[in-house]
């Protein structure tokens, strides 16, 4: 029996680990200088309880020298969490022209209450100016974890 080229790629697809990009939407029809290609989010859902990584990846034709990304969460549409860090914590600064990413790594407390959340992420220049701004919806799931007594 003969073995096709696309069998083998398609036996490696279902091998792989799933990678999965989170779908984002900007949060308005506004032109921003940064747009955003792609969200990831590891794990996906996020365990609470266990560190959870966001990466963002973006491209603008500015120079960039600093700034700052607001972060707000919300839970059933009910805002339950911001917080603000220095871009050039996220991301190597300056950031060039071109591609960049910015990634950010944070451990939810192990009582956050599984389910849907909704994280919107602003990110503005040194000025205050806003560069971009998008939501996502991500998903958090209690922690496994059997203990033994």
């Amino acid at each position: 029996m003969a073995i096709s080229h696309a069998q083998p790629l398609l036996l490696l697809l279902f091998l792989l680990p799933t990678l999965r990009a989170t779908s984002f939407h900007y949060c308005d029809k506004r032109l921003d200088p940064v747009k955003v290609n792609g969200v990831e989010i590891s794990p996906d859902p996020v365990v609470s309880g266990k560190a959870a990584t966001f990466k963002i990846s973006g491209s603008t034709d500015e120079h960039i020298s600093g700034g700052k990304v607001v972060i707000s969460v919300s839970y059933f549409g009910v805002h339950v969490h911001t917080e603000t860090h220095d871009l050039c914590d996220e991301s190597s600064c300056p950031i060039e022209p071109g591609s960049f990413l910015l990634s950010h790594s944070q451990t939810l407390p192990s009582i956050t209450p599984p389910g849907t959340y909704t994280l919107k992420m602003t990110i503005n220049d040194k000025n205050g100016g806003r560069l971009t701004c998008i939501s996502f919806k991500f998903k958090i799931k209690l922690d496994s974890t059997v203990y033994a007594i």
